[in-house]
């Protein structure tokens, strides 16, 4: 299969990963100009994932969709990416109250070309989670990393964990028996994308190698699943790494959040 060219892996990301996205827990609401994302929990997260504007009828919709969410009680993230339009949609979106968040690089590998990195064996004690043990440490890891977010993030996961977990994979790094990076990739049933999701390593742990063993991990469990790339919402803090692992850029994306 000839390899492909970022703006073709672009146009079928969007496609796949955001036209055509569907997650366990949650319903879709599609309408001529967006796709929702709708909690099936009544506290959970919610987002619109794509949307199709222009500069006519911008303002318009995100007021229709302002107005969607506040009918159900609920808050949203509107996930923008750079190459959405209009072009001034992140400054239109900060003009209606939403809380503009931080750069995030949407970037993407092709699985064919697994640089050696990632497709070698790795010295670390990396494990896959299988039981309630794994569960339990992957939880411990993400509370230290992650906090502010913490206990609805590992709601969800646990639930897809016992619900549906041929749709994601929960990977660990373990350190003289102690559990110190966790990092996840889901699996979508009708993509051609495996997402890296939630890689953090304890501070006293990194520049080790120890993300690196995990994406390792992930990348080689991807390719015997079948997926043929890679994809991840990189931090500024990933983005060197993975960039050196030969991710291409995409687009560029930042979580905005709705007012109250």
């Amino acid at each position: 299969m000839a390899a492909m060219t970022t703006n073709e892996i672009l146009e079928l990301y969007d496609s796949c990963e955001r036209r055509g996205t569907d997650y366990p827990g949650y319903h879709r609401e599609e309408t001529a100009r967006s796709l929702r994302m709708v909690n099936d929990e009544p506290d959970g997260h919610n987002c619109l994932v794509y949307s199709r504007l222009d500069e006519a009828n911008a303002d318009a919709e995100i007021e229709e969709e302002l107005a969607f969410f506040r009918g159900l009680g609920r808050k949203f993230e509107w996930k923008l990416y750079s190459h959405d339009r209009p072009s001034d949609l992140k400054e239109r979106l900060a003009a209606h109250g939403f809380s503009i968040g931080e750069d995030e690089a949407i970037m993407a590998l092709e699985l064919a070309d697994l640089p050696p990195d990632l497709a070698a064996k790795h010295p670390h004690d990396v494990r896959k989670v299988v039981d309630e043990a794994g569960l339990a440490d992957y939880t411990a890891v993400d509370a230290l990393t992650w906090p502010e977010n913490h206990e609805q993030y590992m709601k969800e996961l646990v639930k897809t964990f016992h619900e549906a977990p041929e749709r994601m994979s929960m990977w660990l790094v373990y350190v003289d028996g102690v559990p110190v990076c966790s990092a996840r990739i889901d699996f979508p049933e009708k993509s051609p994308f495996a997402s890296l999701w939630g890689g953090s390593t304890l501070e006293p742990y990194r520049k080790r190698g120890v993300y690196t063993a995990i994406l390792s991990a992930r990348a080689q469990e991807a390719i015997s699943r079948g997926y043929r790339f890679l994809t991840i919402d990189a931090s500024p803090m990933s983005r060197p790494i993975v960039t050196r692992h030969g991710f291409r850029l995409l687009s560029i994306s930042n979580p905005c959040d709705s007012p109250a």
